[in-house]
Protein backbone atom coordinates (compact mmCIF):
# COMPACT_ATOMS: atom_id res chain seq x y z
CA UNK A 1 0.00 0.00 0.00
CA UNK A 2 1.59 3.61 -0.96
CA UNK A 3 1.42 6.14 1.56
CA UNK A 4 -1.09 7.90 -1.00
CA UNK A 5 -3.67 5.19 -0.44
CA UNK A 6 -3.83 5.59 3.18
CA UNK A 7 -6.90 7.72 3.81
CA UNK A 8 -8.74 6.70 6.53
CA UNK A 9 -6.79 6.40 9.53
CA UNK A 10 -7.95 4.76 13.07
CA UNK A 11 -6.35 5.79 16.55
CA UNK A 12 -7.15 3.83 19.51
CA UNK A 13 -6.66 5.52 22.84
CA UNK A 14 -7.78 8.98 23.23
CA UNK A 15 -5.27 10.43 25.67
CA UNK A 16 -2.30 12.60 25.21
CA UNK A 17 -0.54 10.85 22.60
CA UNK A 18 -3.66 9.19 21.06
CA UNK A 19 -5.25 13.13 20.83
CA UNK A 20 -1.92 14.34 19.37
CA UNK A 21 -1.44 11.53 16.79
CA UNK A 22 -5.35 12.28 15.13
CA UNK A 23 -4.58 16.12 15.08
CA UNK A 24 -1.78 15.79 13.03
CA UNK A 25 -3.39 13.33 10.73
CA UNK A 26 -6.61 15.28 10.25
CA UNK A 27 -4.31 18.48 9.45
CA UNK A 28 -2.95 16.31 6.89
CA UNK A 29 -6.13 15.95 5.45
CA UNK A 30 -7.06 12.28 6.45
CA UNK A 31 -10.14 10.86 7.92
CA UNK A 32 -9.91 10.24 11.10
CA UNK A 33 -11.55 7.52 13.48
CA UNK A 34 -10.91 8.18 17.26
CA UNK A 35 -11.61 5.60 19.54
CA UNK A 36 -11.47 5.57 23.45
CA UNK A 37 -12.19 2.34 26.06
CA UNK A 38 -14.47 5.54 27.77
CA UNK A 39 -16.58 7.63 25.65
CA UNK A 40 -15.54 10.63 27.82
CA UNK A 41 -12.56 10.34 26.69
CA UNK A 42 -13.20 10.92 23.71
CA UNK A 43 -15.06 13.84 23.81
CA UNK A 44 -12.12 15.36 26.26
CA UNK A 45 -9.35 14.92 23.31
CA UNK A 46 -11.68 16.99 20.95
CA UNK A 47 -11.88 19.14 23.08
CA UNK A 48 -7.90 19.43 23.66
CA UNK A 49 -7.50 18.98 19.55
CA UNK A 50 -10.05 22.28 19.24
CA UNK A 51 -7.72 23.95 21.96
CA UNK A 52 -4.40 23.41 20.64
CA UNK A 53 -5.64 24.29 16.86
CA UNK A 54 -6.80 27.41 18.27
CA UNK A 55 -2.98 28.08 19.74
CA UNK A 56 -1.86 27.22 16.04
CA UNK A 57 -4.31 29.62 14.18
CA UNK A 58 -3.18 32.15 16.86
CA UNK A 59 0.11 31.58 15.73
CA UNK A 60 -0.43 31.74 12.46
CA UNK A 61 0.42 28.28 11.45
CA UNK A 62 -2.76 27.02 10.77
CA UNK A 63 -5.65 29.05 9.28
CA UNK A 64 -9.07 29.18 10.83
CA UNK A 65 -10.71 27.29 7.68
CA UNK A 66 -7.79 24.59 8.54
CA UNK A 67 -8.68 24.37 11.61
CA UNK A 68 -12.25 23.93 10.79
CA UNK A 69 -11.82 21.26 7.96
CA UNK A 70 -9.52 19.15 10.51
CA UNK A 71 -11.98 19.30 13.34
CA UNK A 72 -14.66 17.94 10.67
CA UNK A 73 -12.67 14.93 9.62
CA UNK A 74 -12.18 13.49 13.29
CA UNK A 75 -15.17 11.06 13.47
CA UNK A 76 -15.85 9.52 17.07
CA UNK A 77 -15.76 5.35 16.95
CA UNK A 78 -18.10 4.08 19.60
CA UNK A 79 -16.62 0.72 19.22
CA UNK A 80 -14.19 -0.98 17.09
CA UNK A 81 -16.70 -1.36 14.38
CA UNK A 82 -16.06 1.48 13.70
CA UNK A 83 -12.54 1.40 12.50
CA UNK A 84 -13.83 -0.49 9.18
CA UNK A 85 -13.04 0.42 6.46
CA UNK A 86 -9.49 2.00 7.85
CA UNK A 87 -6.22 2.19 6.20
CA UNK A 88 -4.22 1.86 9.29
CA UNK A 89 -4.98 1.49 12.77
CA UNK A 90 -2.40 3.56 15.31
CA UNK A 91 -2.61 1.80 18.29
CA UNK A 92 -1.86 4.59 21.31
CA UNK A 93 -2.59 2.87 24.64
CA UNK A 94 -1.18 2.63 28.14
CA UNK A 95 2.40 1.17 27.99
CA UNK A 96 1.09 -2.09 29.10
CA UNK A 97 1.59 -5.29 26.60
CA UNK A 98 -1.46 -7.21 27.78
CA UNK A 99 -3.55 -4.31 26.83
CA UNK A 100 -1.75 -3.57 23.57
CA UNK A 101 -2.26 -7.34 22.72
CA UNK A 102 -6.23 -7.11 23.21
CA UNK A 103 -6.30 -4.04 21.27
CA UNK A 104 -5.18 -5.71 18.21
CA UNK A 105 -7.01 -8.35 18.68
CA UNK A 106 -10.03 -6.19 18.71
CA UNK A 107 -8.68 -4.15 15.86
CA UNK A 108 -8.31 -7.22 13.76
CA UNK A 109 -11.94 -8.48 13.73
CA UNK A 110 -13.46 -5.31 12.42
CA UNK A 111 -10.58 -4.12 9.76
CA UNK A 112 -10.29 -5.74 6.63
CA UNK A 113 -6.69 -7.44 5.48
CA UNK A 114 -4.95 -4.89 3.82
CA UNK A 115 -4.97 -2.17 7.38
CA UNK A 116 -1.86 -1.96 8.31
CA UNK A 117 -2.00 -2.29 12.23
CA UNK A 118 0.97 0.50 14.09
CA UNK A 119 1.51 0.69 17.51
CA UNK A 120 3.36 3.96 19.68
CA UNK A 121 4.62 1.87 22.15
CA UNK A 122 8.21 3.65 23.64
CA UNK A 123 9.82 0.37 23.96
CA UNK A 124 7.97 -2.45 23.66
CA UNK A 125 9.13 -5.17 20.92
CA UNK A 126 7.54 -5.13 17.71
CA UNK A 127 8.38 -8.71 16.55
CA UNK A 128 6.37 -9.90 19.56
CA UNK A 129 3.27 -7.72 19.17
CA UNK A 130 3.02 -7.98 15.58
CA UNK A 131 2.97 -12.24 16.09
CA UNK A 132 -0.06 -12.37 18.34
CA UNK A 133 -1.49 -10.83 15.13
CA UNK A 134 -2.43 -12.21 11.53
CA UNK A 135 -0.50 -9.71 9.85
CA UNK A 136 3.32 -9.58 10.99
CA UNK A 137 3.73 -8.37 7.84
CA UNK A 138 1.86 -5.04 7.68
CA UNK A 139 2.91 -4.94 10.92
CA UNK A 140 4.75 -1.74 12.53
CA UNK A 141 6.22 1.05 15.03
CA UNK A 142 5.09 4.58 15.31
CA UNK A 143 6.63 6.01 18.02
CA UNK A 144 5.55 9.93 18.28
CA UNK A 145 6.87 12.17 20.93
CA UNK A 146 4.82 14.08 23.10
CA UNK A 147 3.39 16.68 22.19
CA UNK A 148 2.62 15.44 18.86
CA UNK A 149 1.18 18.48 17.09
CA UNK A 150 5.07 20.62 18.22
CA UNK A 151 7.42 17.39 18.06
CA UNK A 152 8.79 16.86 14.26
CA UNK A 153 10.24 13.18 15.13
CA UNK A 154 8.51 9.79 14.46
CA UNK A 155 10.49 6.91 14.98
CA UNK A 156 9.49 3.80 12.95
CA UNK A 157 10.52 0.67 14.18
CA UNK A 158 10.46 -2.43 11.94
CA UNK A 159 9.74 -6.03 13.47
CA UNK A 160 11.72 -9.14 12.18
CA UNK A 161 8.58 -9.62 9.58
CA UNK A 162 7.63 -6.31 8.69
CA UNK A 163 7.22 -5.88 4.69
CA UNK A 164 8.87 -3.12 2.93
CA UNK A 165 5.63 -2.16 1.85
CA UNK A 166 4.78 -1.09 5.05
CA UNK A 167 7.48 0.68 5.76
CA UNK A 168 7.79 2.52 2.86
CA UNK A 169 3.96 3.67 3.22
CA UNK A 170 4.57 4.14 6.77
CA UNK A 171 7.41 6.22 6.43
CA UNK A 172 5.68 8.08 3.61
CA UNK A 173 2.45 8.54 6.31
CA UNK A 174 4.43 10.36 8.68
CA UNK A 175 5.88 12.88 6.05
CA UNK A 176 2.51 13.50 5.09
CA UNK A 177 1.66 14.44 8.54
CA UNK A 178 4.59 16.95 9.21
CA UNK A 179 7.23 14.44 10.83
CA UNK A 180 10.84 13.60 10.09
CA UNK A 181 11.57 9.79 10.20
CA UNK A 182 14.39 7.97 12.16
CA UNK A 183 14.40 4.41 11.56
CA UNK A 184 15.02 2.18 14.61
CA UNK A 185 16.21 -1.47 14.86
CA UNK A 186 13.41 -3.34 16.92
CA UNK A 187 15.84 -3.64 20.37
CA UNK A 188 14.32 -2.76 23.63
CA UNK A 189 13.47 0.94 24.08
CA UNK A 190 14.52 1.71 19.99
CA UNK A 191 16.98 4.52 20.02
CA UNK A 192 15.39 8.25 22.05
CA UNK A 193 14.38 6.25 24.82
CA UNK A 194 17.44 3.86 25.13
CA UNK A 195 19.57 6.75 25.60
CA UNK A 196 17.04 9.29 27.49
CA UNK A 197 15.52 6.73 30.08
CA UNK A 198 19.10 6.06 31.70
CA UNK A 199 19.58 9.74 31.76
CA UNK A 200 16.61 10.03 33.75
CA UNK A 201 16.86 6.86 35.87
CA UNK A 202 20.62 8.44 36.85
CA UNK A 203 18.81 11.83 37.67
CA UNK A 204 16.53 9.94 40.31
CA UNK A 205 19.41 8.08 41.78
CA UNK A 206 21.41 11.44 41.89
CA UNK A 207 18.77 12.76 44.20
CA UNK A 208 18.12 9.00 45.94
CA UNK A 209 21.56 9.28 46.96
CA UNK A 210 21.75 12.58 48.11
CA UNK A 211 24.13 14.36 45.67
CA UNK A 212 21.49 17.34 44.47
CA UNK A 213 18.58 18.56 44.92
CA UNK A 214 15.80 18.19 42.61
CA UNK A 215 16.17 22.07 42.01
CA UNK A 216 19.95 21.63 41.44
CA UNK A 217 19.85 18.33 39.39
CA UNK A 218 17.31 20.16 36.98
CA UNK A 219 19.46 23.08 37.12
CA UNK A 220 22.90 21.42 36.62
CA UNK A 221 21.71 20.27 32.76
CA UNK A 222 19.66 22.89 32.06
CA UNK A 223 22.28 25.87 32.09
CA UNK A 224 25.29 22.97 31.82
CA UNK A 225 23.78 21.32 29.11
CA UNK A 226 21.41 23.05 27.52
CA UNK A 227 18.66 20.74 27.97
CA UNK A 228 15.02 22.88 27.53
CA UNK A 229 13.82 20.70 30.72
CA UNK A 230 15.59 19.04 33.39
CA UNK A 231 15.85 15.55 33.80
CA UNK A 232 13.19 15.10 36.80
CA UNK A 233 11.19 18.01 35.59
CA UNK A 234 11.24 16.02 32.16
CA UNK A 235 10.11 12.72 33.95
CA UNK A 236 7.34 14.52 35.66
CA UNK A 237 5.97 15.58 32.13
CA UNK A 238 6.49 12.33 30.49
CA UNK A 239 4.59 10.50 33.30
CA UNK A 240 7.02 8.70 36.21
CA UNK A 241 4.64 5.29 36.22
CA UNK A 242 6.04 5.09 32.18
CA UNK A 243 9.71 6.11 32.74
CA UNK A 244 9.29 3.03 35.00
CA UNK A 245 7.31 0.97 32.73
CA UNK A 246 10.13 1.49 29.93
CA UNK A 247 13.31 0.70 32.73
CA UNK A 248 11.46 -2.21 33.36
CA UNK A 249 11.45 -3.54 29.38
CA UNK A 250 15.24 -2.40 29.59
CA UNK A 251 16.43 -4.09 31.80
CA UNK A 252 13.90 -7.41 31.16
CA UNK A 253 15.24 -7.33 27.57
CA UNK A 254 18.83 -6.25 27.90
CA UNK A 255 19.64 -7.99 31.43
CA UNK A 256 21.55 -5.78 31.98
CA UNK A 257 22.03 -4.06 35.77
CA UNK A 258 22.74 -0.49 34.97
CA UNK A 259 18.98 -0.22 33.64
CA UNK A 260 17.95 -0.94 37.47
CA UNK A 261 14.95 1.34 38.19
CA UNK A 262 15.83 3.29 40.56
CA UNK A 263 14.26 2.68 44.20
CA UNK A 264 13.02 6.31 44.73
CA UNK A 265 11.25 5.95 41.30
CA UNK A 266 9.42 3.12 41.87
CA UNK A 267 8.24 4.78 45.40
CA UNK A 268 7.10 7.33 43.55
CA UNK A 269 4.88 5.13 41.76
CA UNK A 270 4.12 3.52 44.59
CA UNK A 271 2.64 6.94 46.03
CA UNK A 272 0.64 7.54 43.01
CA UNK A 273 3.03 10.59 42.03
CA UNK A 274 2.91 9.82 38.36
CA UNK A 275 3.95 13.73 37.85
CA UNK A 276 1.90 16.67 36.11
CA UNK A 277 -0.85 14.26 35.11
CA UNK A 278 -1.08 13.08 38.97
CA UNK A 279 -0.69 16.94 40.01
CA UNK A 280 2.24 15.94 41.71
CA UNK A 281 5.65 14.20 40.97
CA UNK A 282 9.18 15.11 41.73
CA UNK A 283 7.17 18.64 41.58
CA UNK A 284 4.00 19.86 43.26
CA UNK A 285 1.43 21.36 40.53
CA UNK A 286 -0.96 22.32 42.76
CA UNK A 287 1.24 25.35 43.39
CA UNK A 288 2.48 28.23 41.23
CA UNK A 289 5.37 27.55 40.27
CA UNK A 290 5.74 24.43 40.91
CA UNK A 291 7.36 23.34 44.01
CA UNK A 292 10.04 20.19 44.51
CA UNK A 293 8.94 17.60 46.47
CA UNK A 294 11.79 16.45 48.53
Amino acid sequence: MPDAAIQRVGVVGAGQMGNGIAHVAALADLDVRLLDAKPEAVEKALATIGKNLDRQVSKGSVTAADREAALGRITKARDYAGLAGCDIVIEAATEREEIKRAIFKSVIAAVGPDCILATNTSSISITRLGAGTDRPGKFIGMHFFNPVPVMKLVEVIRGIATDDATYAAVAGLAARMGKATALAEDFPGFMANRILMPMINEAVYTLYEGVGTISSIDCAMKLGCNHPMGPLELADFIGLDTCLSIMQVLLEGLSDTKYRPCPLLVKYVEAGWLGRKAGRGFYDYSVTPPRPTR
